[in-house]
């Protein structure tokens, strides 16, 4: 990516320039990791682009996975929300508050947390905002899926998500059933809440340039959650049974979930589901009714 014009410095304003970024990588020596899935953001309009889409009010505390050398995080300070950022890398763990304090950025306004976004079970409440009610996130894309399900299940305080993942992670997500994309994934995270395609993020943007395309995901958690977490566990049980061997019907896929192929069977006509039918075809309602069938028959 070129260097940018000094117009395009001018109204990057408290965001990182795709220079900035170059610097700051050449300073301290980081290089984005392939193993972590590390891909930075390098321009400041896709920030802006990204941290509008999200709705945020100002004021509001935001949770921000992955913020890498803080292109996003500083995006979300600039509109106004306080960020909670969570970093597995330690070297950018210790770079991102010297960022934010080098722009002018309140401490107040900021927490980072590092350690493994998967393993944390608790958020700081930040001074002003409280805890985080909303995710904004560019995800590593080797853990994408798994860390918004975390984030989700973990900390209903999270109203609204909007992350930056693979095209084809959000065509998992936000499929129905019938499509080729359906899957696990899109069950569960229709357990949460409705999740739409937000649009495509061009390739050139991070650094370095992937070799896959980029979308953002959009959720709105439901109003009411759909169970207890002891129901959304035995749903999701279900469901991975269903999708293990998704070319298999559900009297065969969920055999050794229910116990034999017979009470399997059992299960689904008492669920008033086809034991004929396959796990694509079902909706979030019907794999609900096949775990609370499974608490009734003997």
């Amino acid at each position: 990516m070129s260097a940018e014009t000094p117009r395009e410095a001018e109204s990057a304003g408290l965001l990182l320039t795709a220079r900035d970024i170059r610097a700051l990588a050449e300073a301290t020596g980081i290089r984005p990791s392939k193993q972590r899935g590390q891909n930075f953001v390098m321009d400041p309009n896709t920030v802006r682009t990204i941290v509008g889409r999200a709705r945020l009010d100002r004021g509001q505390a935001v949770l921000e996975v992955g913020p890498g050398l803080g292109s996003l995080t500083l995006g979300l300070l600039e509109a106004g929300t306080d960020v909670v950022a969570v970093e597995l890398d330690r070297g950018l763990a210790e770079l991102l508050p010297l960022t934010l304090r080098a722009r002018g950025v309140d401490e107040d306004r900021f927490r980072l947390v590092h350690a493994d976004a998967l393993q944390i079970t608790e958020l700081p409440a930040l001074p002003r905002a409280g805890r985080p009610t909303a995710l904004v996130a560019n995800l590593p894309y080797n853990v994408a899926t798994p860390i918004l399900l975390t984030m989700l299940e973990r900390f209903e305080q999270l109203r609204t998500a909007l992350v930056m993942v693979q095209s084809e992670v959000v065509d998992r997500l936000t499929a129905g059933p019938g499509s080729r994309t359906y899957g696990g994934p899109s069950v569960k995270t229709a357990w949460y809440g409705r999740a739409v395609h937000a649009g495509r993020i061009s390739r050139q943007i991070f650094w370095p340039v992937p070799n896959v395309d980029s979308a953002l995901v959009e959720l709105v958690r439901h109003e009411q959650p759909l169970g207890t977490a002891a129901e959304r566990d035995q749903v999701f049980a279900v469901v991975d049974a269903a999708f293990a061997q998704r070319r298999k019907t559900l009297r065969a896929a969920l055999a050794s979930w229910a116990g034999t192929p017979g009470r399997a069977e059992q299960v689904l006509r008492a669920a008033g589901i086809d034991p004929g039918a396959r796990g694509e075809t079902l909706e979030i309602e019907q794999f609900r009714a096949i775990a609370r069938a499974a608490g009734e028959v003997d």
